[in-house]
């Protein structure tokens, strides 16, 4: 048994992220394990940037209300106590929604090139508003 030391609170970077964004890591890969955690909260209308995961992607709620969107434009709705899982490679986007805040815990692998994301293009305030009128109607 390990305890592990506290990470401090960083912001995520602008090149990733819309909006302000805090990222408490929880742990990254070690003795063996390819597992990646961090505890992400998202200001109201803070998202990630499109991205995808070589490996998949576990979403779990901790608190307020986010989305979760695919490119295919499927909708989820992501709040406390429930679990999202994104599989390998689907370009995918997640934030809060404009009115609320949204914490997460991100858990993801790293692939044999060590890589656990790959970041592209930012999420348009088009493609945000959109996800937000349907998530309206959930």
């Amino acid at each position: 048994m390990k305890k592990l030391p506290r990470t401090p609170t960083a912001t995520g970077p602008s090149v990733s992220f819309t909006g302000t964004v805090l990222v408490d890591g929880i742990r990254g890969a070690m003795d063996g394990s390819q597992v990646n955690m961090a505890h992400v909260h998202f200001s109201p209308g803070a998202r990630t940037y499109w991205h995808t995961h070589p490996v998949g992607q576990t979403l779990y709620g901790t608190d307020g209300v986010g989305l979760v969107v695919s490119r295919d434009g499927t909708v989820v709705t992501l709040e406390p106590g429930r679990t999202v899982w994104i599989p390998p490679l689907e370009e995918h986007w997640h934030g809060a929604l404009d009115n609320q805040l949204m914490a997460h815990i991100a858990i993801q692998e790293s692939d044999e090139d060590d890589e656990t994301v790959t970041w592209l293009e930012p999420v348009s305030d088009e493609e945000f508003a959109r996800a937000n009128a349907v998530a309206r109607e959930l």
